[in-house]
């Protein structure tokens, strides 16, 4: 395992094989993620793994509300019906969807250093994941701030905040590297 060759090659996965990740090798690529730093060491991250037959009723949870915060119309009209099962195919054909999930605190410093944490267990599996061949889309969509798709899958929007979703399968194709901004116009050194 090379990690720095890992940090640059790994691409966000847009298409997916069929295929299912074994469950074992998800379990070993969550268990590296949990290596993140976590402050206190409350690895404080959680996660629902959708995928199989399980899949449609998160599916469904995610069209019912794209339809509530008017994303997709709420109507019958063939336009709508054809886009409902356009995306749910497509959603369909990802073998698996993590959604990624922590308790708030209430303090606002613990909230970010939470947030932080969770955000490095989710870089850390994706990490693990691409040296098992297995590619990732972290997202971060609309329906992950609606009430009342976080209560349809049993999580109580005053406690929860919703990370991600990881969209999880094995790269159909792999996206070219687009390169990255020399760091040196990023980086400020301060000596004095």
């Amino acid at each position: 395992m090379d990690i720095l060759n890992t940090i640059k090659e790994r691409r966000s996965t847009h298409s997916f094989k069929k295929q299912e990740v074994s469950n074992e090798i998800l379990k070993e690529i969550f268990t590296y993620g949990s290596y993140a730093p976590s402050h206190y060491m409350t690895e404080s991250w959680e996660i629902k793994l959708y995928q199989s037959k399980g899949k449609q009723a998160f599916i469904d949870t995610i069209l019912s509300s794209y339809q509530r915060i008017g994303m997709i119309n709420d109507d019958e009209e063939p336009k709508t019906l054809q886009m409902i099962k356009s995306m749910r195919q497509f959603l369909m054909a990802i073998p698996h969807h993590a959604l990624i999930y922590f308790e708030k605190p209430e303090d606002p410093v613990r909230y970010e250093e939470e947030y932080a944490s969770v955000a490095a267990f989710i870089q850390n599996s994706q990490l693990a994941a691409w040296e098992y061949g297995v590619g990732m889309l972290w997202t971060i969509t609309p329906y992950m701030h609606d009430p009342l798709f976080m209560k349809d899958l049993g999580l109580d929007v005053n406690q929860i905040k919703i990370a991600a979703v990881l969209q999880i399968g094995y790269p159909e194709k792999v996206a070219r590297n687009k390169g990255r901004t020399p760091i040196e116009e990023k980086l400020e050194v301060i000596k004095e």
